[in-house]
């Protein structure tokens, strides 16, 4: 019998290391056909899931209904598993290089139970080549156990879309790898299980991880594009969603638009492309050039926004700003690695007093990540209103609104374009 037989018969069970965005709901969906383990090492998380709350807030509690899951932060309970999926973080450190921290103290964790005929599947974003050749071995010291004949390892990338009810794992076809014939068959099968879209089998662990990787690198580097054009018609006074309106009419223009570029996943996957590139001697200069400029977006709408309140003859040092919106896309609550952040500081360094506002972020953990909090109570008499996010509760905002929250000579930076040919009275801006 093999693993996936296992499986579907619940003579074994399949484990999730690491249940964040991306890793819960693929514990859930696993756990509406076969036996899942769910682990994570934090118990706050873990106790939050037991009562059927999803720490991300992506998914509602009914999500965990008829799920056949064991939540747990004790690395002991994964040994009754024999198909491990790890979907840890893989951010970067402040240098902008690869910080692989929590996949390698996974690898370990998942090591240490490690027995013959198991596998272990890596879903989290890392460049060519980290599954075999740091990840690997880990698990073959840790276990005294070899890759092949002991056990077969896999990658398959994670696509979930944080905030996206459309392109869910189920719904879009997932890249599948293994370390041999037998181990891709068996991983494709399984994961075929709950991807209704169905399964592309990648012919080898660095293909998968490497396409994994230019997924996000492209679209990174196509909205820089559209960032540097927004700075360019910006001198010309010309706007850049006229502009993406006027051109969008071609059957094969490219749908992106510029803004503040964040997150854990575009604002971060390119930096592990181009760490690797350096170790094969090889400049990334596209790829790095996308990045100083998305990276740089942030000071640029602060400094637009310092101009329009020298040029509303106001005294910069004793203004006001509101900024709605702290996450790092709509509609999330997520707030990591937040360019708005960069955006505030800058703000604050011309000495500008800066209000925060979000519908879905935690003011704690912007107080903790960021050294800012939320504003509680929103004035009345704010120079300028900078919004930054397009939430929903926002995109129905008019000119009224912004008004009475203005003091005279009141400015509205519209990062994201949702109010152009709307506003008449304020001054106003967008990229």
């Amino acid at each position: 019998m093999n693993i996936y037989e296992q499986l579907i018969n619940k003579k074994t069970k399949l484990s999730v290391i690491g249940l964040g965005y991306v890793g819960l709901p693929i514990a859930l969906e696993f756990a509406r056909k076969i036996s899942v383990v769910g682990f994570d090492i934090r118990e706050d998380r873990v106790q939050m899931m037991r009562n059927k709350i999803d720490p991300s807030e992506e998914l509602s509690s009914e999500s965990f209904d008829n799920c056949d899951i064991f939540f747990t932060s004790d690395p002991e309970e994964l040994k009754q598993c024999a198909f491990h999926i790890v979907a840890v973080p893989t951010p970067i450190d402040n240098h902008n290089l690869p910080d692989l921290t929590p996949l390698i103290k996974a690898s370990q964790t998942v090591g240490k139970i490690l027995k013959k005929g198991d596998y272990v599947v890596y879903e989290s974003t890392v460049y060519p080549g980290a599954t075999e050749e740091d990840c690997l071995p880990i698990l073959e010291n840790l276990s005294g156990l070899k890759c092949g004949p002991d056990f077969k390892i896999g990658y398959s990338p994670e696509r979930i879309n944080p905030g996206d009810k459309v392109h869910t794992l189920t719904t879009v076809i997932k890249v599948v790898s293994g370390c041999d014939e037998d181990s891709l068959e068996n991983i494709a099968k399984t994961y075929e299980l709950v991807v209704k879209a169905g399964v592309h089998r990648a012919p080898t662990i660095k293909v998968a991880e490497a396409a994994k990787i230019i997924e996000n690198s492209q679209r990174d580097i196509n909205i820089a594009f559209m960032n540097e054009l927004s700075v360019i018609f910006n001198r010309m006074n010309i706007n850049i969603y006229d502009v993406l309106e006027a051109a969008g009419t071609k059957w094969n223009f490219l749908n992106f638009s510029p803004g503040l570029v964040g997150g854990h996943c575009i604002g971060i996957d390119p930096y592990y492309l181009t760490y690797k590139a350096e170790e094969y001697r090889y400049h990334a200069r596209v790829i790095n050039a996308g990045r100083y400029i998305n990276d740089s977006m942030g000071f640029y709408v602060a400094k637009q926004t310092v101009k329009k309140l020298i040029f509303a003859k106001k005294n910069v040092f004793h203004s006001r700003v509101l900024v709605m919106g702290a996450t790092f896309k709509e509609n999330v609550s997520d707030i990591r690695n937040s360019r708005v952040a960069d955006l505030v500081k800058e703000l604050q360094s011309y000495g500008i007093d800066v209000d925060v506002v979000d519908p879905f972020a935690s003011g704690q953990e912007c107080f903790h990540e960021y050294g800012f909090g939320l504003a509680e109570n929103i004035r009345n008499d704010y120079d300028a209103v900078i919004v930054a996010v397009s939430h929903e509760p926002y995109t129905s905002l008019g000119e009224g609104y912004f008004k009475s929250i203005s003091a005279a000579n009141g400015i509205l930076i519209d990062v994201k374009g949702i109010y152009r040919h709307k506003i008449k009275e304020l001054i106003y801006w967008s990229l």
